[in-house]
Parts: structure tokens; sequence; C-alpha cells
């Protein structure tokens, strides 16, 4: 009876950087679960056994990652002397390591030779290997992103390539010695850019700690003031729930809070949320700083000033012709004589109130613009945020015209839809929340068709009213939404990633592909491993940043039917929406 022995394939990853070192032997880490030896580092002819042992137990204490030997290593131009063949042999012997990977080149060729020796193996295997090339310093800085589905067989690809990744990164503290530091052993591995760069780091890293804890004192202080009992009673709780100004220094407030705190990021992701909220809030200020330098340039904010009110009075100005134009006959519509009449001069003593309320603000105008420029050295956001408050404050007359015309919409639309079921012998069961059959005397039929009548024949006025406040209400909203959207834009872009992924893409990895470099018979399959980085979507879908507000996300359905309800339509934030 023949044994059919089937081939295994060995993967052997090794870094790039090490293809021209000296000779010595391989160390790194087996990955016994899908039959993989990564490369870590190659260390020189002559060492001694005991001194090389210590040094992997120093490593794994500090890593925690079982690195051990591997195999051997030879780039000698020469061909391979008997006796140096032998002492690779002897090696694996000392270091007992199973298998025992030999890597060989062959003199001036550029293909290499790698074998396995198995000595303690009573059937040892025919085993198919591939020679894998990794860049060692993009493997070590990058973090690999798993694929969305992860059930499938990408998913375990994936899951087979982070033990790669993590090997690397994890023995980061092997790459960072200095290149010139001599001690008995001697290895090839990346080397970093010196001792100098990480002098400068720990000195900043030094002279923050107590100025994160200042700040972060000072902020505690600050929220603790926010979430005192005065700010719940209902003027103060009002503003606060209403004013996105308010809202927006609440959400800043939040991300000073992240940046501050002295907890070390746990993962990836939250060093990552970390600095996309540092680098956020850098640009918010510095655009800010922009944004109040142009404003006291040139007398801009006396500008601005003069040009409000004229631009006020122009506005109440066209109300006005607007509202005259509805009292006649618009666009030739027969409307109810005597309901426009009333609705039109309550309207026009709307805006007189609002045109002598603009005249009293106007000595106060330039002071008011004057301090809100200030605001602008707090972030361009917050600018932003006062500019939309400043919006909804010169348009409230338009806001209160929308809701009387919208609640006297909404009166008549329900009455007739109230009277109609009457007609049909129908009513509406509040208990059940539901259409029942109902049964009405002579007196209730006469009574309701009357006032179904006199509402049908009111309604084409009291809409035509409504359609025009509110299309006028829609304008401003879609102005305060686009700034809304600016400012949330600049809040939850993830800048810092962004960034990384134009500049250094290999930092954020969605996978590997890998490039034949040749292929012989007889000799392993050599391939170099390139990283796949992330697509702009996935960035910004993974590492966006959460906002406090959004402008209503109702469908068109749903607008609709509000619209023809005479529902109010509210711009503010949902308290829903609010993500901390």
């Amino acid at each position: 009876m023949s044994l059919q022995v089937t081939a295994m394939v060995l993967k052997v990853f090794f870094p790039s950087c090490c293809s021209s070192a000296d000779s010595g032997i391989l160390i790194g880490r087996w990955i016994s679960e899908q039959n993989s030896a990564v490369v870590l580092a190659v260390v020189h002819f002559p060492f001694i056994p005991v001194q090389v042992k210590q040094y992997l137990g120093e490593v794994q204490r500090v890593t925690k990652v079982s690195v051990s030997v591997l195999g051997s290593w030879s780039n000698s131009k020469q061909e391979k002397e008997e006796s140096l063949s032998e002492f690779l042999e002897d090696l694996g012997t000392i270091f007992c390591h199973e298998p025992w990977i030999q890597i060989s080149k062959e003199g001036d060729s550029k293909f290499w030779s790698c074998s396995i020796l198995q000595k303690h193996s009573k059937n040892p295997q025919e085993e198919e290997i591939i020679l894998v090339y990794y860049d060692q310093r993009k493997v070590m800085l990058s973090h690999l992103h798993p694929p969305l589905d992860t059930a499938g067989q990408r998913a375990e690809d994936a899951s087979k390539l982070s033990a790669i990744f993590d090997t690397v990164a994890r023995s980061q503290v092997l790459f960072m010695t200095d290149r010139y530091d001599e001690g008995p052993i001697k290895l090839t591995h990346w080397q970093s850019d010196g001792v100098e760069a990480s002098i400068i780091v720990e000195l900043l890293k030094q002279a923050s700690v107590p100025a994160c804890m200042l700040l972060t004192f000072l902020l505690s202080l600050l929220s603790g003031i926010c979430r005192s009992r005065v700010l719940k009673f209902w003027p103060l709780s009002f503003l606060w729930s209403k004013l996105s100004t308010c809202e927006q220094l609440g959400h800043r407030l939040q991300h000073l809070q992240v940046i501050s705190s002295n907890k070390k990021a746990q993962n990836q992701n939250q060093l990552m949320r970390k600095a996309n909220i540092f680098v956020s809030l850098l640009i918010d200020v510095a655009l800010g700083i922009l944004l109040m330098s142009w404003l006291y340039r040139k007398n801009r904010i006396g500008q601005l000033a003069d040009t409000l009110i004229p631009v006020a009075d122009h506005v109440a100005e066209e109300l006005q012709d607007l509202l005259q134009w509805l009292m006649g006959a618009p666009a030739g519509l027969k409307m109810n004589r005597a309901l426009d009449q009333v609705l039109g001069r309550f309207f026009l003593y709307h805006i007189h109130l609002w045109i002598s309320y603009i005249h009293l603000l106007s000595p106060f105008i330039e002071m008011i613009l004057w301090y809100v420029g200030l605001s602008a050295c707090l972030g361009l956001t917050v600018a932003l945020c006062i500019l939309s408050d400043i919006v909804a404050l010169l348009t409230f007359h338009i806001y209160c015209f929308y809701v009387y015309g919208a609640r006297l919409y909404c009166l008549k639309i329900y009455g007739l839809s109230s009277l109609w079921r009457l007609f049909r012998g129908k009513k509406w069961n509040v208990l059940r929340q539901r259409v029942d059959s109902c049964s009405y005397d002579l007196d209730q039929l006469f009574i309701g068709t009357l006032l179904f009548t006199i509402l049908l024949f009111l309604l084409p006025t009291t809409a035509l009213y409504y359609l025009v406040f509110t299309l006028l209400r829609l304008l401003v909203v879609i102005v305060q939404g686009i700034i809304h959207l600016v400012v949330d834009l600049i809040d939850s872009l993830p800048l810092y990633s962004l960034i990384l992924r134009l500049c250094r893409s290999y930092r954020l990895a969605a996978g590997v592909k890998f490039r034949v470099l040749e292929q012989q018979d007889g000799k392993p399959l050599r391939l170099l491993m390139q990283i796949n980085p992330l697509s702009y979507g996935r960035v910004v879908q993974t590492y966006r940043l959460p906002t406090y507000s959004c402008y209503p996300r109702d469908s068109w359905a749903s607008l609709c039917k509000k619209l023809f309800l005479g529902e109010l339509i509210y711009p503010w934030k949902h308290k829903g929406d609010k993500q901390n």
C-alpha cells in the first residue's frame, strides 16, 4: 500500500531591506496555523548563540511576540564553501527550530534558493516554498482594514494577513535601535532615521503634559458651569437648544476634552479620531483667523453695517409690494375680499413693526458686527453658526408669517376632513385611533353643511397666503441649510486621514496585492507584496467624525405630506442625531 504525500505550501515573508545583508541567521515569528514564517531581521556572523538567545528573550518580554531563530541566510557572491554549508546546518541543532529555513544566493545569479530541513520529522513532506518580499517600514506603519464582508473568504484572507501586519507592528521596538549603535549583536532590518527626531518628540511630549493638565482643568470647570442648574431654566435652556452657536460651542468643547485627555488611545481608531479632531480644530481656527483678518481690514465691518440696513428696508418694501399684490387679484384669481383684506392688513402691520425694530437697532449694528467678527478666532464654524443665527433673527418676521399662514391653513384642512367624514356618516375615534361609523341627526348635518361650505370657499384665499409664505420660509431654510452643511463638512470630514491617504497611502491599507518577480522550475516562487490603500470614500466612511446636528432629513414624500397638511417645518436639529 503506497502512501500518497500531499505537497504543502510554506510561505516565507522576507523583508526587502535585508536582501543585501551579510550572511547570518534569520530571526522572526513562525505562524504554524498558516504554515508561514515572518522574518524580522538578520543577525550577522560572527555571534555567540547565548547572546542571541538572551537578546531574543528580551525582545519577547518587551514585544510579547514569540520571536525565535527561523533559519540561516547566506549572501556570498562566491560559490558556497563546504565549511559554511556544514556550519549553517549545525546552527539548526543549536537553536532547535522545526522546520529550519535556509535561504542563499546562487553566486551572481538573480535567483535565490530556499530549502527546508526537518531533522526531527519521521515523515518529511515535500513543501512548495513561496518567498514573499515585503516593505518592513510600510507594513509596520500601516493599519490593515478588513473587508466589509466579514463572513466570506475575503475576511479569512484578511485575518491571515492581519497576523503578518500585527507581528511586524508589535515588533516596533526591534526597529527603533540606532543604526550607529555598536553592540555584541549586529542586525540588519529597517532602521529609523536616528534618535534625534525621537528626542524632539519626547521633549514635545514632556512639555505637552502640563499644558494638557491645565487645559483639562479649565475645560472641566467650563463644562461644569454649562451643566449647572442655572442654564436649565426656561429662557436659557430655550436659547441653548435653539441657537446653533451654543450647540457648536458645546460640540467644540467636547472635542477639546477628547484632545486634552491624558488617557492613551487603546487602538488605531481612537488614535486616528484624536488626530482627525486635532487637525479639524487647527484648520477651523486658521480659517477663522483668516476671516477675522479680512473683516477688520479696510473697515469692512463698517461697510457691512452700512449695507445691512438698506438691504433690510429693501426686503421689507418687497414684502409690502407682495402683500399689496395678494390683496388685489393675484394672477387673476378670485379671492374672498373680506378675508383677503383682513390677512393683508394683519401682515402689513407686522412688517411696519419689523421696520421700526430694525431702525431702533441701526445705531448698534456696527458694534454688534464688530464683536461678532471677534468670534471668528474661535473657528470658522462658530462664525458660520453665528451667521445662521443672525439670518434667523433678521428673517423672524417671515417665520412668523409662515407660522400664521400654516396654522390657519392647517385648521381649515383638518376642519374640512372632519366635516367630510360627517357627510359619510363617519367619525374619528380618539381612543382607538381609527375611523368608526356614526349616526348624526338632521341638525348636525345641517350645521356641518354650512361650515363645510364656508371653509371650502375660504380655503383658496388661505392656501394662497400659505403657499407664498411657505416658499419664502423654504428659501430661508435653504440658506441656513447651506451654512450648516459647510459647518457639518468641517466638523465631520476626517482631514488627517485624507492627508494620510494622499501623502502616505500605505498607512491606510485595505489589503495587499502580489506581483511575481521571478519564476523558474525547481526554484522558489518569488513574490513582491504591495499594499492596496483604502479608497477616499472608504476613508471618509471609516473615520468620519460625529456631528451635533443635521438639517431635516425627511424624505420627499414626508416633506410633501407636511406641506400639504400645513404642518410646521422646523430647521432646528433633531436631538436623536447627536453623537458623542
